[in-house]
């Protein structure tokens, strides 16, 4: 049995990042975070574009666009939403995954959903560089492992 996986070595490409200007405080430490990630596999930041959209609702469609158009190896969406008293935490969570999961499929280019979904801000902040880490340098690793991983399937 032979084993395939992807490799953290800096391929060949730009990265895109789609980042979500709600939760603006949460989101700019994920964006450190994905960009720190860049950094630390050489990938250097002219090949790197920042997209800054409204709220994680609107990353499906501008992360399928950037997919669509062959300039990006990956696409990294980043945002937060945390729940608060009505039943939109759930609206927004669902579509934004399922979006970014089809668009993903669609395109067949990695599109690394790092949104994170919390009950409350600090929990966010947690996972964005704090106690948690950063989800935003964890989801990046993984846009470069894919990366990597699909160029060796079929």
């Amino acid at each position: 049995m032979s084993t395939i996986e992807g490799s953290l070595t800096a391929p060949q490409g730009r990265f895109a990042i789609a980042a979500s200007k709600f939760n603006h405080e949460i989101v700019a430490k994920l964006v450190i975070g994905a960009k720190d990630a860049l950094r630390k596999y050489r990938i250097v930041d002219d090949a790197i574009d920042l997209v800054m959209v409204p709220g994680a609702f609107e990353l499906p469609l501008v992360a399928q666009r950037l997919a669509a158009s062959k300039k990006y190896v990956a696409v990294i969406c980043l945002g937060a939403v945390i729940r608060g008293d009505t039943d939109h935490y759930d609206y927004v969570c669902t579509a934004t995954a399922d979006g970014i999961l089809q668009a993903n499929l669609a395109t067949g280019v990695p599109i690394l959903f790092g949104v994170l979904t919390c009950d409350a801000d600090a929990q966010a902040l947690d996972r964005a560089g704090g106690k948690a880490g950063n989800k935003g340098f964890d989801v990046t690793v993984a846009a470069i492992e894919m990366v990597n991983l699909l160029k060796q399937l079929p």
